[in-house]
């Protein structure tokens, strides 16, 4: 069973730094892409903030850009995003996903 769990939400000031945790189990990790997507709203979809795939090429979306910077571990099977310079904007809940399977997700609070 493919599992994704996120760690590392909560509150952080505008113009702080945040790093976001995403551990997968169940599945070959490193054959995997992986993204990132946030959710400002229950009402609203979700919006891909960031991805990266098996070979480690980047690609990220305009809100965050220059911002947030993915990575991955493949030796700890982790995806991380690391959030500088975050905006009170981009409070949302934050999910991790790897093709079709989600994590619950971990909210970040950016207090202006």
């Amino acid at each position: 069973q493919v599992q994704l769990v996120e760690s590392g939400g909560g509150l952080v000031q505008a113009g702080g730094s945040l790093r976001l945790s995403c551990e997968i189990s169940g599945t070959t990790f490193s054959s995997r892409a992986m993204a990132w997507h946030r959710q400002e709203d229950p009402e609203k979809q979700c919006v891909l903030d960031a991805n990266i795939t098996a070979v480690g090429k980047t690609t990220y979306g305009a809100f965050v850009e220059g911002r947030f910077t993915i990575s991955r571990d493949n030796s700890k099977n982790t995806v991380y995003l690391q959030m500088n310079s975050p905006k009170p904007e981009d409070t949302a809940v934050y999910y991790c996903r790897a093709l079709l399977y989600w994590g619950r997700g971990t909210q970040i609070t950016v207090s202006s």
